[in-house]
């Protein structure tokens, strides 16, 4: 089954944003401390449910660290996928957030604003060209300087299409869409085709599908959101379309990313988003699907696929600023970055990685065929959903999708809802 689109690996949850209330008084940016005294002292490092997959791995790690770095000692605790924003936020509110801290952009956010991330471009601004631009810049958050996180493992996927099914309405499988048009136009033949007995795509379009097709999401100050332009009520029109005439599942407004997977897995739904760790799932499970599989390219009009992210954050607060920085940057290293990439079907955001070997020779499988893919496509991928874009943003914008697919307000009208809904909660952030 497809993963989670906002996952980067099978151990990951949703990312669920933090409330800035909950982080003490808010402040302009994170905090900054000196990280260049001696690396040594005791730290503690948190992961987001690692420990399960990875123990020896990053057990490994610490050993490295603690020999490259006498005097030093990490103690690793991992936290469960469910309630991980909320444990960090119980932390950040009661002064024992950890030392390092494994986030994602929309979880570094308030930490930021509060003052409790540590500004890496001040504290450990000679690192930064380790790392793909894209990714170092995705810790950065709107309204404040600095960027309050190293990068770690990304990751990207491509469009899975069956092959069959594109056969079956008169379509050609060798030529899959390559764009936006594309897409729709093929959406309406299937559906025309099968007489609306199989949709195209599964998914409303999210913050994510809009920042893919164009749109300005906020505005340069950081402080409002631009999402109901004029390109987003044309995507949002052109959705409205497909669902009319079947193209978009019917189901597609209640539809969670492990739904929309199991209906491509049933052939319900023709096409859908996905990453390498889903071939081998494919072969498993589904080998008639597996046989017809086709793999094209994430749609985008601005040249730049989307990428997910994780990263390793500083507490600004920390006693051990040079060892937490050490380790942080230890951690998310170029070396340590791919030791943990061929553990796993992820990415490293550190430069030059991506040219080894490993990510651009194909051997003939469809496996390294997505990697080799995917690997190319993140040397200039961006993530589109802006770090201040919370869960409750979310779904003020999926419930105003809903209502203009199902006729009850206009495109227009429900993005420029949903902009004012999302700038109220904005405010309310701080």
């Amino acid at each position: 089954m497809p993963i989670s689109r906002r996952a980067l690996a099978a151990a990951f949850a949703v990312c669920v944003a933090l409330p800035l209330s909950a982080c003490g008084s808010g402040g302009d940016g994170g905090g900054t401390a000196d990280a260049s005294g001696k690396v040594e002292g005791d730290i503690t490092f948190q992961t987001w449910n690692l420990r399960a997959n990875f123990k020896d791995y990053f057990e490994g790690v610490i050993a490295d660290f603690e020999k490259k770095y006498p005097g030093t000692k990490v103690k690793w605790v991992d936290q469960p996928a469910e309630g991980y924003a909320d444990k960090i936020s119980a932390d950040a509110a009661g002064g024992t957030l950890p030392d390092v801290v494994n986030v994602s952009p929309d979880l570094v956010a308030p930490l930021a604003k509060a003052g409790l991330a540590l500004d890496l471009d001040k504290a450990a601004g000679k690192y930064k060209k380790e790392y793909l631009d894209g990714a170092w810049a995705s810790h950065q958050v709107p309204g404040t300087q600095g960027t309050y996180a190293f990068p770690w493992y990304l990751n990207t996927g491509p469009l899975f299409y069956n092959k069959a099914l594109f056969k079956e309405a008169g379509l050609d499988a060798d030529q899959p869409p390559k764009t936006y048009d594309e897409v729709f136009d093929a959406a309406l033949k299937m559906a025309k085709e099968t007489d609306g007995k199989v949709a195209t795509l599964a998914n409303v379009p999210t913050i994510e599908d809009f920042g893919r097709y164009g749109v300005e999401l906020m505005n340069k100050q950081g402080n409002g959101f631009s999402f109901n332009d004029a390109k987003g009520v044309e995507l949002l029109t052109k959705y409205k379309e497909l669902y009319d005439a079947k193209a978009l599942d019917p189901q597609a407004l209640t539809a969670t990313p492990e739904s929309s997977g199991k209906k491509f897995l049933t052939g319900a739904v023709a096409m859908n988003p996905g990453s390498a760790l889903d071939l081998g799932n494919f072969k498993k499970q589904v080998p008639n699907l597996y046989k017809n599989i086709g793999i094209t390219d994430q749609i985008t009009s601005t040249g730049h696929v989307n990428m997910y992210v994780m990263g390793v954050m500083v507490n600004a607060q920390t006693k051990r600023t040079p060892a937490a920085v050490a380790f942080a940057h230890y951690v998310t290293d170029a070396e340590h970055q791919m030791s943990f990439a061929k553990q796993v079907a992820i990415f490293p955001s550190t430069a030059g990685s991506l040219d080894d070997p490993y990510f651009t020779k194909e051997d003939g499988t469809d496996e390294t065929r997505v990697r080799v893919a995917a690997a190319k496509s993140l040397k200039n991928a961006v993530n589109y959903t802006p770090v201040l874009f919370s869960e409750q943003m979310k779904t003020e914008l999926r419930n105003e999708v809903a209502k203009a697919l199902q006729g009850k307000e206009s495109p227009k009208e429900a993005l420029d809802n949903a902009v004012k809904a999302c700038d109220t909660l904005l405010q309310q952030q701080g």
